[in-house]
C-alpha cells in the first residue's frame, strides 16, 4: 500500500511538472512569434515586458531573460534615440546578467553583451569609441570561442563594420567577408531547440544585398 501511494504521488508530481513545462513552452513560442512579427518599437517593448514576466515566473530558465534583453536592445536600436541609449542599455544589462548567472559561458549571451557595449558607444561614438569599442569586440571574440558554429557574432561584427565609415576601417569591403562567413554558418547552424536563438540570417542577407 505504501508503495502504491508513493508511486501515485510521483506520477502526480511528474504530471504537474510536464504541465508546467508545456505552459512555459507555449508562452515562449507565443512570444517568439510576436517578436518575429513586431512592426514597431512599441511592439518589441511589449514583447520584452512579456518575456520578463515569464522569466520572473520561471526563475531557473535563462532563455526568457535572454529574449527580454534582446527585445530591449532591439527596441533601443529601433527607437534611434541616442540620448536615452544608456537607459536602455542599463535595462538590457540587468536582464542579460540574470541570464548569464543561469547559463554561464554562453555564446549567445556574449553576443548580447557586445550589443550592449555597442549601444553605449553610439551615445557619442567619437568620445566613447576607445571605452566601448574594445568591449564590444572582446565579447564577440568570446562568443566565437564559446561556440565556433554560432553565426551571430560574425553577423554582428560584419554589421558593425558595414556602418562604420570607410576612413575608420569600415564599409562594405571589410564587412562583406564577415557577413559571408556568417551566412555560411547560418546554412549549417543547428539551434539546441525551437526555443533557442536562431535569428540573424535574414538581416545578414539584407546587409550582403546592400553591398553588391
Amino acid at each position: 500500500m505504501k508503495n502504491f501511494i508513493l508511486t501515485t504521488l510521483i506520477l502526480f508530481m511528474a504530471a504537474g511538472s510536464f504541465a508546467q513545462s508545456d505552459k512555459f513552452t507555449q508562452a515562449m513560442v507565443s512570444n517568439l512569434q510576436k517578436l518575429d512579427s513586431a512592426k514597431t518599437a512599441d511592439d518589441v517593448l511589449a514583447v520584452s515586458a512579456s518575456f520578463e514576466r515569464i522569466a520572473e515566473a520561471e526563475k531557473n530558465q535563462w532563455l526568457p531573460y535572454y529574449y527580454a534583453g534582446l527585445s530591449q536592445l532591439t527596441y533601443a536600436f529601433m527607437k534611434n534615440d541616442p540620448a536615452n541609449y544608456d537607459v536602455y542599455a542599463d535595462k538590457a544589462e540587468k536582464l542579460v546578467l540574470k541570464a548569464d548567472e543561469l547559463e554561464a559561458n554562453n555564446s549567445e549571451i556574449s553576443c548580447l553583451k557586445s550589443m550592449i557595449a555597442s549601444l553605449r558607444l553610439l551615445v557619442n561614438p567619437q568620445q566613447r569609441w576607445q571605452q566601448y569599442g574594445p568591449i564590444s569586440q572582446q565579447e564577440l571574440d568570446k562568443a566565437k570561442s564559446q561556440d565556433s558554429t554560432n553565426p551571430r557574432p560574425y553577423y554582428l561584427q560584419g554589421q558593425g563594420l558595414r556602418f562604420t565609415p570607410e576612413q575608420f576601417g569600415g564599409g562594405c569591403a571589410t564587412a562583406k567577408p564577415l557577413l559571408e562567413q556568417a551566412l555560411k554558418k547560418f546554412e549549417t547552424f543547428q539551434a539546441a531547440s525551437s526555443l533557442h536563438p536562431n535569428w540573424g540570417k535574414a538581416q545578414t542577407e539584407a546587409l550582403l544585398a546592400g553591398c553588391k
